[in-house]
């Protein structure tokens, strides 16, 4: 059966500024990014220096942008950047950030200079969306001269000590939504046919096509194994139609393709993906396998 086309714009056209203006319209607030996101990171304040790096300007809404640094950054010491909410609605990307600044940066303090952006995304957050308003996937924008604020202002934050970055793990979920509404919302945008996929149950990790660290890949899903079950592969060999590559792991170009943790030529990168719709994970969960994958990453960089 031919999958229902998306309810804004013409099949085989890409959207211009009505069809864009007409998805926006059908965008609501769901939850509060000032009560679940900057009451956390007020929280923290006497823990690590808070940031900001920048506001993004929606009219009506002005959403701050704010990071959690070390208290005692070193200019010589090398980086551990987390980052979480790249996807607004990847829930436990933001929080398995907030809970791995609280529960478990005080471990790594003098060893490593850690930078924690917990919620890339606001108004995604907010929205329980992918895009931002101008209907763009931030994660797919970080290149020079972005048109996704969001983006933009993570490249300016982190341009002053990328080359010290050792580590960088980017927190996000892969969800039903993402067959249910982000993709078809993607392929009418592009005035494309939407082909529907399978979401994988489990978490699993993207590496980089590039420079692939197939051990610290492992690292981290050893770790999070001892927290909730790890995606297998699909009758094809695949999770989310890329080749397996080991359990757990799949492979992007990550710069070319402008996603987050390609922002820097850290050694150890890695994008985790938590399944937080699966019957066998709750959010509880899917909170603590984000904040292991952070820990099992930072640990393996030291090692090594």
């Amino acid at each position: 059966m031919q999958p229902p086309f998306y309810p804004i714009g013409t099949p085989g056209v890409p959207w211009g500024d009505a069809e864009i203006a007409a998805w926006l319209a059908r965008q609501r607030r769901h939850r509060s990014y000032a009560d679940e996101v900057l009451s956390e990171i007020e929280r923290l304040r006497g823990r690590f220096d808070v940031v900001p790096y920048g506001r993004l300007d929606y009219a009506p809404d002005v959403y701050p942008l704010f990071a959690l640094r070390s208290r005692d950054w070193q200019p010589a010491r090398p980086v551990a950047l987390v980052t979480g909410g790249v996807h607004g609605y990847e829930t436990s990307g933001v929080h398995g950030a907030l809970r791995f600044a609280e529960r478990h940066a005080a471990d790594y303090t003098g060893r490593l200079d850690l930078m924690i952006v917990p919620c890339v995304s606001p108004w995604g957050y907010e929205r329980i969306h992918r895009w931002n308003p101008l209907a763009l996937d931030p994660n797919r924008s970080f290149h020079p001269g972005s048109r996704a604020p969001e983006s933009a202002a993570l490249l300016a934050l982190v341009a002053p000590f990328a080359d010290r970055v050792r580590v960088h793990i980017d927190l996000h979920e892969t969800t039903d939504t993402d067959e249910s509404e982000f993709r078809p919302a993607l392929a009418a945008r592009d005035g494309r046919s939407f082909s529907p996929g399978r979401i994988p149950d489990g978490f699993y990790l993207v590496d980089d096509t590039e420079a692939p660290q197939p051990a610290f890949q492992d690292a981290v899903i050893r770790a999070v194994s001892k927290v909730t079950h790890i995606a297998p592969a699909d009758t094809q060999g695949e999770i989310i139609g890329s080749p397996v590559v080991a359990p757990g792991v799949i492979r992007y170009d990550l710069r070319s393709l402008g996603l987050c943790a390609g922002i820097t030529d850290a050694p150890y990168r890695t994008t985790t993906e938590v399944y937080p719709d699966s019957p066998r994970a709750t959010p509880e969960q899917c909170n603590a396998a984000q904040a292991a994958a952070v820990c099992a990453a930072l640990d393996y960089a030291l090692e090594h």
